[in-house]
């Protein structure tokens, strides 16, 4: 059974940064695609950035030039590099991986495109 266990949230102040990773188990980080997701309360869970198994990357527009996604092979995990935060980055942010066998993701950015969740972990940005 795929586990994906998230990692790094917090609470900083507006212009802050903080590190999220999200650690795999039974799946390898470097097969497919992985995403990192967001919902903060009263709001549609939303995507944020995304990664393929060639490293290609995709962002959301609120966060581009902010965030920076990443994944480590040999430690099988991905993650997500947030600076100069703001109150409307506050969210639970989750980690997604889609099968293997789904191939390439038409939409990576979209939570159907991905099979497996982890728990979240809850990122706070106060001013």
């Amino acid at each position: 059974q795929v586990q994906l266990v998230e990692s790094g949230g917090g609470s900083v102040q507006v212009g802050g940064s903080l590190r999220l990773s999200c650690a795999a188990s039974r799946y390898s980080v470097s097969s497919a695609c992985m995403a990192w997701f967001r919902q903060a309360p009263g709001k549609e869970r939303e995507g944020v950035a995304a990664i393929d198994s060639d490293g290609n990357t995709r962002y959301a527009d609120s966060v581009k030039g902010r965030f920076t996604i990443s994944k480590d092979n040999a430690k099988n995990t991905l993650y997500l590099e947030m600076n100069s935060l703001k109150t409307e980055d506050t969210a639970m942010y989750y980690c997604a991986a889609r099968a293997r066998y789904r191939g390439t993701p038409i939409w990576p950015l979209r939570a159907d495109e991905y099979n497996y969740w982890g728990q979240g972990t809850q990122v706070t940005v106060s001013s």
